[in-house]
């Protein structure tokens, strides 16, 4: 627990930092911590450290931990593809979904979000620098897709995320994400009411919180190097 504790207040302190560097308020900037591959021991671990919000990509792996964690108030927020078999399942159990590139995969969401829980909070994967093998909608595709989303009853449109391919040069990290912040600025201009860049990881959060975003996804820097995990879904 220690060893958790001791890298959410380093993760901390660098979303600070980057805060103060921005100039602006570290309440601008939420923290996500992704525990994908790790247990339910490890989040509540991370839970008992003040940590709220976690992120997962395996979609039935994610499931069977949430209902081992049901006594905790905590938030989900899948950040994997999610295939059309999937749907039901991701609707019935997450608050937010960050990988939505197909009007079907969001159509289907709506339609299966229980009507007792709040809508699902989304946000358009955008493959903003057009790598071939990366999920996303092209950046010329997206304000079509986010006014049809947007229309859905059961979601709420929040914003944007990006996976950008690694780049070492902080200049270039910072310039990929500004690309993505101009996109989010443009639909805000055309009317949207968004509120949420979901971008930046452990290697480029700086980069990405100087950029605009408002919230990192942490994973390697919170929990470690990934365990194998034997089967993912």
């Amino acid at each position: 627990m220690t060893t958790i504790r001791n890298n959410l207040q380093r993760v901390h302190q660098r979303i600070a930092d980057a805060c103060a560097q921005a100039q602006r308020p570290v309440t601008d900037v939420t923290l996500l911590a992704v525990s994908k591959t790790f247990g339910p021991d490890a989040v509540r671990q991370a839970y008992e450290a003040g940590q709220s919000a976690f992120g997962e990509n395996y979609i039935q792996e994610a499931v069977e931990k949430i209902a081992l964690l049901r006594d905790l108030p905590l938030q989900w927020h899948c950040i994997g593809p999610v295939q059309s078999n999937k749907t039901r399942l991701v609707a019935g159990h997450f608050d937010w979904v960050h990988s939505i590139d197909r009007l079907k995969t969001a159509q289907r969401l709506s339609e299966q979000r229980p009507p007792e829980l709040a809508p699902l909070q989304v946000c358009i994967q955008v493959n903003i620098d057009g790598g071939a093998t990366k999920a996303g909608v092209a950046p010329k595709d997206v304000a079509a897709l986010a006014a049809e989303i947007a229309a859905l009853p059961r979601l709420k449109l929040r914003g944007l995320m990006t996976i950008p391919e690694p780049v070492d040069d902080f200049a270039a990290q910072r310039a990929l994400h500004m690309r993505t912040r101009a996109l989010f600025d443009q639909l805000r201009e055309a009317g949207l009411p968004l509120d949420t860049l979901s971008m930046g990881m452990t290697a480029d959060l700086e980069a990405a919180i100087l950029a605009g975003s408002t919230m990192v996804r942490v994973g390697t820097a919170i929990f470690g190097g990934r365990p194998p995990l034997s089967s993912r879904a």
